[in-house]
């Protein structure tokens, strides 16, 4: 019976039958996910430069300020904020110097913050909340204003970006922030569309080595229709803010009503890619928000049905490549690195098979507790690193349903369809036992050194929970990954700084800024050696510290 059941249990179906009801069988109930409500609380900033108590050591060599972003504020008067991505900005920096580490913080003095603190009460709509109308209007006045349209905010809560000399903190709206990068003060309100026609900025442009910036915005237009526009930002000491910035390409959205939602975008050294994926934006709700009471965050729509399409144009002329590619309903929301090589574009991507993941990130899953918040982390989708290979040339001889396997050191293939169609099958960079660190996000690479050429290592936070339990380093060539993780802590987005003449790709250190839920636990400025992924040392901060998005590493002398 034995030899029988062995077989039996071989056979792939009766395999999966036979483990689910061994697991269904198993007394072992899941191991509760640790609450994590402390890290999406209102905390106080902390505006003047404070020690910190290091373990370990911090190598000499890293002199400049790494810069972290994110919700630090998340209610205002009775009014209490539902998605974590409306959360008041709380700029953090981490200056270190002669082997030493000081912390400071200040929360973005937009517009946004200042009416909500002087009514002591959310009078700005975010992503995920509408504000009510002001209870001291008239009745007609009230009535009046759910005809008007709904105004973006400038609270610059996702990253910190460079356009020229000039530091902002953004977030995806027409505004951005200028901040003193020595003092973290809000300076100036940039409007974006005061020097090209777009109606905002994604948080997440990409820079030439010269400086030059590019970055993607919207255009919407009665009759001309809605546009993903490519734009550039040359660098020019003599001018500021965003003087010189042009359009230099325009995409015509696949539905102008339904335009798709993006975060980032693919540079090479001469292509920017950009990813229409089926996460579309329904316009006609966001304009009609203001009756509806929807907020942006309900006004996107994620449908499986369609393609995700890759758009290419060449970033020096302006020139949409006559062709595009198309792969299965992905979503997208960071990319890792793209490159050219044999008339090829390698463009690798972190990947969601579902993209209705936006709503899951609500303050009421983030404070659930128990069993609750398990069942809302499962229905996360898993984020996973994958490659395509984008063919610039093909032969149009190239018989229909013929798959092309353009590079020889990857798996992923290009098929010529009968419906035309170039349809682009991805390799996975990772294998099987990615899964077990919940997938992988936030992802960065040695960017000075590598960004738009081929590489190896890249670096992310793996996802045990609903934010970083993990840091990982990827190999790509290898699908191997280093892990470092510990209990009760939550590492941010990894920033890689490069040694002073580097002798390898991976020759230099990671930062991460560490938090944990606990009370008894102390939030630090991890430093991990790049290589072995072994810690170096930390940098210990005695004050409260929420959960962050994006930031940079800005060395001294920039």
């Amino acid at each position: 019976m034995d030899s029988i059941f062995s077989v039996l249990y071989n056979i792939p179906v009766l395999k999966n039958f036979f483990n689910q009801e061994k697991n269904q069988l198993c007394m072992c109930p899941e191991k509760e996910k640790e609450y994590i409500a402390p890290l999406f609380q209102t905390v106080e900033e902390t505006p003047q430069p404070i020690s910190t108590r290091i373990t370990g050591r911090v190598p000499g060599w890293i002199t400049g300020s790494l810069y972290r972003n994110g919700p630090g504020r998340f209610d205002f008067g009775n009014d209490k904020f539902n998605h974590w991505f409306d959360g008041m900005a709380l700029m953090h920096k981490f200056t270190i110097e002669n082997g030493n580490v000081t912390y400071m913080s200040k929360f973005l003095q937009s517009d946004s913050y200042k009416t909500n603190e002087l009514e002591n009460r959310i009078v700005i709509s975010e992503f995920g909340t509408v504000a009510m109308p002001d209870p001291c209007k008239s009745l007609f006045q009230r009535f009046v204003s759910v005809f008007e349209l709904p105004k973006p905010t400038d609270n610059g809560n996702i990253h910190f970006v460079k356009y020229k000399k000039d530091f902002y903190a953004s977030t995806e709206t027409n505004f951005i922030q200028k901040v003193d990068p020595a003092t973290l003060e809000t300076t100036e309100k940039v409007d974006w569309s005061k020097y090209i026609a777009v109606n905002g900025a994604t948080a997440h442009p990409h820079y030439d080595p010269d400086g030059t910036a590019y970055n993607m915005g919207n255009s919407y237009g009665m009759q001309a229709g809605t546009f993903y526009n490519i734009i550039k930002v040359p660098y020019q000491e003599d001018e500021d803010e965003l003087h010189g910035a042009k359009v230099i390409c325009s995409i015509p959205a696949s539905s102008s009503l339904n335009p798709s939602y993006y975060h980032s975008f693919g540079m090479t050294e001469n292509y920017i890619v950009f990813i229409e994926q089926p996460l579309s934006i329904n316009l006609m709700k966001i304009l009609t928000s203001n009756i509806t009471g929807s907020s942006i965050s309900n006004c996107l729509v994620w449908d499986p049905r369609s393609d995700t399409v890759f758009h290419v144009a060449n970033k020096h002329t302006g020139e949409l490549h006559s062709v595009t590619f198309h792969t299965q309903a992905v979503a997208m929301f960071h990319q890792i690195n793209a490159y050219e090589d044999q008339d090829c574009i390698v463009l690798d991507l972190i990947c969601h098979d579902d993209g209705a993941v936006f709503n899951l990130f609500s303050l009421q899953n983030l404070c659930k507790s128990g069993k609750p918040l398990n069942e809302a982390y499962h229905l996360l989708p898993k984020s996973l690193p994958r490659r395509f290979v984008l063919p610039l040339v093909i032969n149009s001889d190239t018989p229909h349903d013929t798959i092309i396997n353009p590079l020889s050191y990857t798996t992923a293939t290009v098929e010529k369809r009968t419906d035309g169609k170039l349809w682009c099958t991805p390799e996975n960079l990772y294998d099987h036992t990615m899964k077990d660190i919940g997938g992988l996000d936030f992802p960065v690479i040695n960017y000075s050194q590598y960004n738009t050429k081929k590489y190896r290592y890249f670096y992310g936070c793996g996802f045990q929970h609903f934010i970083g339990s993990s840091l990982v380093k990827v190999d790509v060539e290898t699908k191997k990954f280093k892990v470092w993780q510990e209990d009760g802590f939550y590492p941010s987005e990894p920033a890689f700084v490069p040694r002073p003449q580097p002798c390898d790709e991976d020759d230099g250190v990671i930062l991460s800024v560490v938090v944990s839920p606990r009370q008894d636990k102390t939030a630090f400025l991890l430093i991990l050696d790049a290589q072995n992924f072994k810690e170096i040392g930390r940098a210990e901060v005695p004050v409260q510290m929420p959960y962050g998005l994006h930031g940079l590493f800005m060395p001294q002398h920039q």
